[in-house]
């Protein structure tokens, strides 16, 4: 069995070299994958036959070396790719090549990592409805009969974000060049999610790039339709929180101060309540700078903790025990896992390889250990349903849906059925959160406001008093 050495990086961005033993640079990626290494460059170890290195970040593929199909492969166009022509045997079942005109391949430049503040502020994104719009447009293209590159061309032309603009430019000329388009995808990093390039990579070799696009399209829409509703059950809440703390600090501000005032000029004492409000405002006005240092100190904290593998392992574990967020975090996972499993499925994506991919989709450090735990035992023959439901993270509805499609051969059918259920039960729970969330959200700032406002009629009702008294 031929031996690599590899480098690459772990979960805490650290360097690691070693050697392992494979059939293909593939399997030995794959291998490595599975535990949990990334940006990971396989090299054939030994010399003489030419040397093959592989590069992947996280679907990204570049094989450097003299091209390994034959002249005759290497001239065919690979880029006039449509659903009615399936792509010819050098597109699709090599990862890239380059033409025979090329004496010297370019060098494979191993990206390095990019740091906390790097990855985190000065990260350029696109928007997903950017990536769901040009994955539907992309499928209508192939199936009118369109060449892949034509069509990437327009889009590019067409985009108007400038990085997207410019990764569709980049795939174009990688196109040009003769690799593949989910090689080409798989270049631009993070803008592709991993199990997008690795359904293109299956629909490739299976010739269904357009249907597969087409589900990638509405499984991002659907995607894109969950987190709206999240988003705007918070709006409500977010307004009363902002225009509570608006009156507490006008109030504090601007309105007890002059009772202090007045207070002082009749030699009396002001209530409990108004002293404890002016108090706190005396305070924050005297010791701002503080208080802000204080609060960015403990900010890059909490982030410092959450950007360690402890922290993230720690913080996914909270968010699966708090009453009523916990089952909203629970369903959003399994109906995200539900519907990536049936599409890559669907597409041809090999079970132990569209498991791996699912339990990182998935962003939670608890479903990932159980996602890996229940591909290992499936790699050992222990199938799928049974390791899924030994997890204890599934319920027994996912887990006999698994179990019958394992057995009757449909399982992407019983998961994308299952996906449309806890859609529905997501919503519900989304709906119950709310529902929950905006009351006690009211009440809480309506006992602040309320104490202010008491401070406020103490010292108006202190003042009637001290009025009566002279």
């Amino acid at each position: 069995m031929p031996k690599f050495r590899y480098v690459a990086t772990d979960d805490s961005g650290k360097t690691v070299r070693g050697t392992t033993f494979a059939e293909t640079p593939e399997q030995a990626e794959s291998d490595l994958r599975g535990q949990r290494l990334y940006d990971i460059s396989v090299t054939v170890d030994g010399k003489g036959g030419g040397k093959r290195d592989r590069e992947r970040d996280n679907g990204r593929s570049a094989v450097t070396g003299p091209p390994a199909v034959a002249p005759a492969l290497a001239l065919q166009d690979p880029t006039h790719y449509t659903s009615a022509s399936p792509p010819p045997m050098g597109y699709g079942a090599a990862p890239a090549f380059y033409p025979p005109d090329e004496a010297t391949p370019r060098p494979v430049v191993v990206e390095p990592k990019k740091s906390f503040w790097k990855l985190e502020i000065t990260k350029k994104k696109v928007p997903r409805n950017e990536i769901m719009n040009f994955s539907r447009q992309l499928a209508a293209f192939i199936r009118a009969g369109i060449p892949i590159l034509e069509a990437i061309e327009t889009f590019a032309e067409e985009a108007s974000n400038p990085t997207f603009k410019s990764a569709l430019t980049d795939i174009r000329v990688r196109l040009i060049e003769g690799n593949t388009f989910s090689a080409g995808v798989g270049a631009q990093g993070k803008i592709f999610p991993r199990f997008y390039v690795d359904m293109l990579r299956a629909a490739e070799l299976t010739g269904r790039l357009d249907s597969v696009l087409d589900q990638l399209s509405k499984y991002i829409e659907r995607d894109l339709e969950a987190r709206r509703k999240i988003r705007g059950a918070m709006i409500y809440p977010a307004l009363i929180g902002v225009m509570s703390v608006g009156t507490v600090i006008l109030l504090a501000t601007f309105v007890l101060p002059r009772f202090k005032t007045f207070f002082e000029s009749l030699n009396a004492k002001l209530p409990l309540t108004t002293r404890m409000v002016l108090a706190s405002g005396a305070f924050v006005g005297h010791w701002w700078w503080a208080i802000l240092v204080g609060l960015a100190l403990a900010i890059v904290g909490v982030v410092l903790i959450l950007s360690s593998e402890w922290g993230k392992r720690k913080r996914d574990q909270l968010l699966l025990k708090i009453p009523v967020i916990a089952d909203v975090v629970r369903f959003s996972i399994i109906e995200r896992f539900c519907r990536v499993l049936a599409a890559m499925v669907r597409a041809g994506v090999p079970l132990p390889e569209a498991l791996l991919v699912v339990s990182e989709s998935t962003k939670n450090r608890v479903y990932e250990a159980a996602l890996d735990g229940v591909r290992a035992e499936m790699l050992e023959g222990g199938g799928i349903a049974g390791p899924i439901q030994r997890s204890d993270l599934f319920p027994a509805a996912v887990t006999q849906m698994v179990r019958v499609g394992e057995d009757t051969g449909t399982l992407d059918t019983q998961l994308e059925t299952a996906s449309l259920f806890y859609e529905q039960e997501l919503d519900y729970k989304i709906k119950k959160l709310t529902t929950l969330f905006e009351p006690a959200m009211i009440v809480f700032m309506g006992l602040i406001v309320g104490f202010v406002a008491i401070a406020l009629i103490s010292a108006m009702y202190g003042i009637f008093r001290q009025v009566q008294i002279q």
